[in-house]
C-alpha cells in the first residue's frame, strides 16, 4: 500500500513539472486566486479570520488523484506579518495523501489561515506536519464568523480548497509542507531560509510582489469591512 502511495504522489509530481511555471508565474497565479475569492466576499474567507490571521498560504492548482489509494502535490507561496507588514512570499511544496474509495484526479485551490503563533512557528520551521506539528481544521465559510471565537479555540490552521467554482473548508492532516529551495533559489537568486523570509528580514523581490499586494489588499479590505451585525 505505501509503494503505491509513493507511486500516486510520484505521478502527481511529474504531472505538476509537466506543466511547470516559474517562481514568478506561481506567485501571480497565488495572487489570482486570493483576488477571486476576495471578490465574493459572502462565500470566502469570513473577515475576522483574515483580520487575524499570521501568515497567509496560497497553492494554485493543488493536484490530487489517485486510485484507491489518493495522493495530492502542490506548491505554493506564503507570507507572514511583520513588524513593517507582511513579509517576502516563501515558496513551499505540500505533499500527502489519503485512504478510500478514489479514481481518478483533479486540481484544486488550495488556501491556508495560520491564525496563531505555535502555527505559525511551525511554518517557520521549514518543514511541518499539517495536524501533527500543527493542529488544522476545515475553515468556515462566510462573510462574517458565527458563534463568537469558537473558530480561534480549534485549529493553528484553517484550510480551504476551491474547486469548479466552490469554496469550502478542506482536512488537509497528514500533508507535508516544506520549503521549495529550487523556487526560492530562482526566486531571490539564492539560497534563503523559510524563517528568514517570513519574519520579514529580506525584501520582496519584484517576482513576488503581486502575491504580497494580493494578501495586503485582502487583508486591508477585511480590516475596513463593517462588524457583522449583533
Amino acid at each position: 500500500m505505501k509503494k503505491v502511495f509513493y507511486v500516486v504522489v510520484f505521478a502527481l509530481a511529474v504531472c505538476s513539472l509537466t506543466f511547470a511555471e516559474t517562481a514568478a508565474e506561481r506567485a501571480q497565479a497565488a495572487a489570482t486566486v486570493l483576488n477571486e475569492i476576495m471578490a465574493t466576499p459572502d462565500k470566502g474567507i469570513p473577515v475576522e479570520i483574515l483580520d487575524s490571521a499570521k501568515c497567509v498560504a496560497v497553492v494554485p492548482s493543488l493536484l490530487k488523484g489517485g486510485f484507491i489509494i489518493g495522493g495530492a502535490h502542490g506548491r505554493g507561496m506564503a507570507t507572514c506579518r511583520t513588524a513593517n507588514g507582511w513579509s517576502a512570499p516563501a515558496p513551499f511544496s505540500i505533499n500527502g495523501g489519503s485512504f478510500g474509495f478514489q479514481i481518478g484526479g483533479q486540481a484544486v485551490d488550495l488556501v491556508m489561515m495560520i491564525m496563531n503563533d505555535r502555527g505559525m512557528q511551525a511554518l517557520l520551521a521549514s518543514k511541518f506536519k499539517i495536524g501533527v506539528d500543527a493542529s488544522a481544521a476545515a475553515g468556515p465559510v462566510g462573510r462574517h464568523v458565527e458563534g463568537a471565537t469558537d473558530w480561534k479555540l480549534r485549529a493553528e490552521v484553517l484550510t480551504y480548497s476551491r474547486a469548479r467554482g466552490l469554496f469550502a473548508g478542506v482536512t488537509l492532516n497528514g500533508n507535508v509542507i516544506k520549503q521549495d529551495d529550487d523556487a526560492t533559489g530562482e526566486l531571490y537568486g539564492r539560497q534563503v531560509p523559510f524563517k528568514t523570509i517570513l519574519t520579514g528580514a529580506v525584501p520582496t523581490p519584484s517576482g513576488g510582489d503581486p502575491f504580497v499586494s494580493a494578501v495586503r489588499k485582502a487583508v486591508g479590505t477585511a480590516s475596513n469591512a463593517p462588524a457583522a451585525a449583533q
